[in-house]
């Protein structure tokens, strides 16, 4: 129960269903550690209140439990160590593999619980041998692209309640039972980056100061002066500071040269992508080409692609048409209809 109003609605559901539940917050880092306010960021004294209170009302036990370190080591740490790699990383889908369906998994099983229940818009469907996970009813709200790295044990032991809800609908009820929460804002930004600047965190966090570098076209010519690669991402054009006969936008990102590399609009497309240490969510790699869509960053609609297997871990997708700025340490998710095949990490 982050405090937000879809954990919090979808404990009430799981109430109403008749489980025996219980409320917990992770506790996943000190503001001071990332150097911001308390009253800035999710998971602040003001969200265990919420969630306490949501708890309260439901006749629920409630408890916050400690993970700061494994969020550092796992989540904050590589996302610090992606950007200075020249990779732009998705903290979300690692706090969801190892935060929510690794470390809160293994408390529920010392609780003894039977599942673990969170505010994800996605559904998780059984059809007597193998869990599917699909997209949520809402669209718009859709969050199964961030869920990719599930497993059968993790899906056969999770609930989705809101998976068959709508957004308004949410609202309403948590009106309709006063919770606290009913109409507070949903969060937008990484939570440990609460006001987006995440070079100000990167550089708080580290205490260093990167290094200014070379902007050069795919031909090594010098075409101005970068002010550190974790700036930049791949397909911005914005915030360059450069004078260019033509539009260019960062196509590479070379950390051991300290050099970002530019191209024209045309050069930004590529039809293949690798995604490495994939997930099947049925367990099993398919021996076979398969045709699906595909999406390589949260936002995006899927595109038709044929994806074939390299190995148990990497996965080869060529796109039917060129897909713009494809970002190495984004993620790879596979569909078939409303069905998540599986997922990968872009190299």
């Amino acid at each position: 129960m982050s405090g937000g109003v879809d954990s919090s609605i979808a404990a009430y559901l799981t109430k109403e269903q008749g489980y025996a539940c219980i409320g917990c917050t992770m506790k996943l880092y000190d503001n001071a550690d990332i150097g911001v306010p308390r009253s800035r960021t999710c998971c602040t004294l003001d969200d265990v209140e919420d969630a306490k209170s949501v708890a309260y009302r439901l006749g629920m036990p409630y408890y916050v439990f400690n993970f700061k370190d494994d969020f550092c080591q796992k989540v904050i740490q590589k996302f610090v160590d992606s950007y200075e790699a020249g990779i732009t990383p998705n903290p979300c889908i690692d706090c969801n593999r190892y935060m929510k369906f690794d470390k809160l998994y293994e408390r529920a099983k010392i609780l003894d619980c039977d599942y673990v229940v969170t505010g994800h818009y996605a559904r998780i469907e059984y059809d007597g041998k193998k869990f599917f996970l699909k997209k949520a009813l809402d669209e718009t709200k859709d969050q199964s692209y961030v869920l990719y790295s599930m497993t059968q044990e993790q899906l056969a032991h999770t609930l989705f309640p809101l998976g068959n809800m709508r957004k308004t609908q949410v609202r309403q009820l948590a009106d309709e039972n006063g919770f606290v929460n009913a109409q507070k804002p949903d969060s937008q930004d990484i939570c440990f980056v609460p006001d987006g600047n995440y070079v100000g965190f990167l550089e708080q966090y580290t205490g260093k100061r990167y290094p200014k570098g070379e902007f050069v076209d795919a031909n090594g010519n010098v075409l101005g002066s970068h002010k550190g690669i974790v700036r930049y991402t791949i397909g911005q054009r914005k915030g360059l500071g450069l004078s260019l006969p033509e539009p260019m936008y960062v196509r590479q990102i070379d950390p051991k040269a300290n050099r970002i590399v530019l191209g024209t609009e045309q050069e930004l497309y590529q039809k293949e992508v690798i995604a490495a240490d994939f997930n099947w969510i049925v367990g099993e790699v398919p021996k076979d080409e398969i045709r699906c869509k595909a999406k390589i960053r949260y936002r995006q609609k899927e595109q038709w692609a044929t994806a074939r297997a390299v190995d148990d871990t990497h996965v080869q997708i060529q796109f039917d048409e060129p897909q713009r700025a494809v970002t190495p340490g984004q993620a790879a998710v596979l569909y078939d209809g409303d069905t998540v095949l599986g997922g990968g990490v872009i190299k």
